[in-house]
C-alpha cells in the first residue's frame, strides 16, 4: 500500500534528522505549551514526502493544507512529547503520522526514533512493532489494568475537572503518565499498557496511535470537540471499556 509506505519513510526521516540533529532550540512558551525549532524542521521533511499524494495534510505546526480529496487525509504530529524531547528524554519522544478517512483512522505511523521502535497499522489487515505482529492485552478488569493519560496544554485544570479525573482512575491497578500521547497509545497496541484517555488533547496527537490500536483489535472511541480537539480513549479491547464505564458511574 502507497500511503503505508510512504507514512513509515515520513516519521522514519523525520525521526533521524530529530534524533542525529538535536538541538531543541525554543521558538516559544505560551502558558503551558511550548514550541521547538525541531517541531517546524521535522514537519517541512513529513510535509515534503507526504504531498507527493496530493491529500491534505492536517499538521501542528502548519494547520491544514488544501489537497485534491475531500476525505482522506493526513494528520501529522511532527514531534510528539516535544517537552520530553527539550528535557533529553527523547526516549519518550517520536514522529507520528497517520491517514484518516472523514473520522475514520485508517493507518498510523510513530517512530521512537531515539530508541529505533517504529510501531504500524493499518486497520482491518493488522499492526506491527518494528515488523513484529502486535495485538493489545487481553486484560479486561480495570483493577488488573496500566492506565496512560496526560494533561494536555488545553484541559481543563479546574477543580471539579480534577476530581472528576480522580474518580475516573481510581478503579485502575496502576497510572501512568510518559507526556507522549502518541507514545502510550502505540503501547496500548503492543499490550504494554492497556488503556488510555485523554481529554481536550488535539486530533494530531492521537491520530496514528488511533488507528494501530484499533489495527492490534483494540477498541478505540474518539469524542471530537471544536477546534481540532477531542477526547480520546484506547482501551486493549471493548470489555475493558465497559468495565471502565461501570466504575466510572
Amino acid at each position: 500500500m502507497k500511503e503505508f509506505d510512504l507514512a513509515i519513510k515520513a516519521v522514519k526521516t523525520a525521526g533521524q534528522f530529530l534524533e542525529e540533529n538535536y538541538n531543541p532550540t525554543v521558538d516559544s512558551q505560551i502558558g503551558k505549551d511550548i514550541k521547538l525549532s525541531s517541531d517546524r524542521k521535522s514537519e517541512a521533511i513529513i510535509i515534503e514526502i507526504l504531498k507527493e499524494t496530493g491529500l491534505p495534510i492536517l499538521s501542528e505546526e502548519a494547520g491544514l493544507i488544501e489537497g485534491e480529496e475531500k476525505e482522506l487525509r493526513w494528520i501529522v504530529d511532527p514531534l510528539d512529547g516535544s517537552a520530553n524531547y527539550w528535557k533529553g528524554l527523547k526516549e519518550l519522544a517520536c514522529t507520528s503520522v497517520a491517514l484518516w478517512n472523514g473520522y475514520e483512522p485508517v493507518l498510523g505511523a510513530i517512530y521512537r526514533f531515539h530508541t529505533g521502535d517504529l510501531f504500524a497499522g493499518i486497520v482491518g489487515e493488522g499492526a506491527w512493532l518494528n515488523d513484529k505482529v502486535i495485538k493489545t492485552s487481553k486484560v479486561d478488569k480495570t483493577k488488573d489494568a496500566i492506565f496512560a493519560t496526560g494533561f494536555p496544554v488545553k484541559r481543563d485544570y479546574g477543580e471539579d475537572s480534577l476530581k472528576k479525573f480522580v474518580k475516573q482512575v481510581q478503579s485502575f491497578k496502576k497510572i501512568r503518565m510518559l507526556g507522549a500521547a502518541a507514545v502510550m497509545g502505540s503501547l496500548v497496541a503492543a499490550g504494554k499498557i492497556d488503556a488510555y484517555l485523554e481529554e481536550q488533547i488535539m486530533l494530531w496527537d492521537i491520530a496514528a496511535s488511533s488507528a494501530i490500536v484499533k489495527a492490534a483489535g483494540g477498541y478505540v472511541e474518539i469524542e471530537h470537540l471544536k477546534d481540532y480537539q477531542c477526547i480520546c480513549k484506547l482501551f486493549a479491547n471493548k470489555e475493558l471499556y465497559e468495565d471502565f464505564k461501570r466504575n466510572e458511574g
